[in-house]
Formats: structure tokens, sequence, C-alpha cells
């Protein structure tokens, strides 16, 4: 047994390189059915991204740095034109992009550019893990959590990012309590962050989302922690739709808010959340669940995908390079420099 006491939590992997082909854990499925896809183009990463099959901004961009290696073996001559067509798969998370402008920089030689889509995974994860060293020891003792969505090991590499960071709280004993937010309108936290916790030996609670204010008004959650799918160069920061009053409700209770990146999704060449592309998905995926209507025939549905916390709602931002607390556009700029792009 590994003297490690975080290593017995931290079993998934969803993203694997097979050699030929790319395979996907289908996160549609789950938590029911393990059923994996196998991505043998770039265009089947593609729909993969859209039909949220993969999903959580790192992963999403170490899909698609898997998805140019298969162009670039498939059909070097329109390696352009397969990267724009991923790069268009989703709007919001900055990853993408960043995996993508990486990958075109390396060329169109496929082993020069497998070797880059291995070091953007293996970074990822070893990010993550810093990530969570970092984040919890800024917990304290004794104490709960709260986290939205899903942001394990299903969203990245590996280990994860807010949930790298209680998968290393609860691995030192630093976490008593942990809640998980249902997140509609699929279910994230409800489907994929309780069947990594419960599969990893965590014990948690699900909330219904609108139960979050009631639970911090109980005193038994300490720290909201969260990830994000693009943070602005003044600290503004894109989550998944519902962390903007998460994070309301937690100022309003004197609750801590934590957001946990990597450096990837810092946009520097975004000055504020005002300039952030928020996804609009399609109004079906809130007036129907699994393929069952559940709401009057004719009702109409506004899906945005994600909202955005302005800093003065966050308390620390946690990165593979450092923290920032209390994040502005002086404190960002001091860690990450100005904007490259």
């Amino acid at each position: 047994m590994s003297s490690n006491p975080v290593s017995g939590h931290d079993t998934i992997r969803a993203v694997l390189w097979r050699g030929d082909h790319l395979r996907l854990l289908d996160q549609r499925r789950l938590p029911f059915e393990e059923t994996y896809l196998d991505c043998r183009t770039s265009g089947d990463v593609v729909q993969a991204i859209r039909d949220l099959a993969v999903r959580g901004a790192p992963a999403i961009g170490i899909s698609a740095a898997w998805g140019v290696v298969l162009a670039a073996r498939q059909d070097p001559a329109h390696l352009d034109a397969a990267i724009a067509e991923l790069r268009a798969a989703r709007p919001t998370a900055v990853n993408l992009m960043w995996a993508l402008d990486r990958m075109a920089g390396v060329g169109r030689d496929p082993a020069a550019l497998e070797r880059e889509a291995r070091a953007i995974q293996d970074e990822d994860l070893a990010a993550n893990r810093r990530m969570g060293e970092l984040g919890a020891q800024l917990l304290g003792n004794d104490v709960g959590v709260l986290t939205h969505c899903n942001t394990g090991s299903l969203a990245t590499a590996g280990f994860g990012t807010a949930l790298g960071v209680i998968r290393a709280g609860f691995g030192e004993g630093r976490i008593a309590r942990v809640f998980a937010g249902e997140t509609r309108p699929w279910l994230q936290g409800a489907r994929l962050t309780m069947w990594e916790l419960i599969r990893d030996g965590i014990p948690a609670h699900l909330i219904a989302d609108s139960a979050a204010a009631h639970l911090m008004k109980s005193g038994d959650v300490q720290w909201v922690v969260v990830g994000a799918d693009r943070i602005a160069a003044n600290g503004d920061t894109a989550n998944k739709i519902g962390t903007y009053q998460i994070a309301i409700a937690a100022r309003h209770h004197g609750v801590k808010f934590m957001v946990v990146a990597p450096s990837s999704t810092i946009d520097m060449s975004t000055p504020d959340g005002a300039a952030i592309e928020i996804e609009l998905r399609a109004p079906d995926e809130m007036l129907s669940f699994g393929g069952r209507p559940t709401v009057v025939a004719g009702a109409k549905a506004w899906n945005p995908v994600f909202d955005v916390t302005p800093h003065a709602l966050i308390d620390v931002i946690v990165t593979e390079r450092g923290v920032v607390e209390k994040p502005d556009a002086a404190r960002m700029k001091a860690l990450f420099g100005a904007a490259q792009r």
C-alpha cells in the first residue's frame, strides 16, 4: 500500500491515448454505464466535445490536442482546417484555444505533435497535484466544503482542479464534510462528481443547487471550492452556470470562495468578465432530461452554460504557478504577466 494518503483517492483516468486512437470515457452515460468512445479522426473528437461526451476545460484541451495528432496522421495537408474545426467545437473554455495554439506551433510532423500532446496531458496531471497541495494548505482543519459542477479526474488529465484540492484535503485529514451541488441541467455534480467521490472513498452529500445558501447558513461549510473555464486578467472567472449565485451567497454568509484552475485557464488577453463569450446551448437541454420532456409542450427556455463571478467575490485563485489572494488586475499581472497574444 502507498504511504501517500492521497493516492487511494485518485484512481480515475478519462482521456486515454491508445497509440492509434483516443479513448474517452463517455460522461453522458455515467454514473450507471462506464462506456468508452474510440475517436479515430479529429472529427470524432470534435463531435465528442460538442456532445459533452468529454467535458471540463482541461480535458477538452487535452482531447483537442490528441485530435490534432489524429488529423496530422490522417491528412496533413488539411491540418489547419482540422484545427479550425476543433477550435470551434466550444467557445468559452480557453484551455481549448491554448492547447490548439500550442499544437499549431509544433508544425506538421505527427511524431512531434504526439510528443506535444503527451506533454500537455502529463503537465496537466502534475499541475493538478500541485494545485491540490497548495489549495489544501489554505483550508484549515475540520472544515466543510461545497463544490459545484465536476472538476475532477473526469474534467482533467487526472486528480482534478477543485476536486483535486478536495482529494488532497481529505487525504490530509483537513476536510470533514463534502457537499456537491447537483448542477442543472446536465447534473454534472449528481452524475459525475458524486460518482468520483464515492468511487474514490470520499464520503459526500448531494444537495439541490437551490439549497446552497441554506447549507451555508447552517455553518456546515467554511469553503466553496470551484474550477474555472476562463479567468480574465482582472480575476473575473467564468465557470459553470450557478457559480455566481453561490459566490454571492458565500460572501453574505462569511464562507470563503476558492477558484482552482491551471495557468492555461488564465486568459490575460481578456481584460474582464464582460469580454468572455458565454456559450448558449439548445433549449431542449432545459426542457427535457434523458430524452423525456419535463415541461409542458410549447414552453421556451434560456440555457447559458456558464456565468461570470466578479473577482471581488473571490477570496483566492489557486494555480500550479502560485496563489493569488483577493485577485485583481494588479495581483494577476504580478503572477502571470501581461497578455502574450
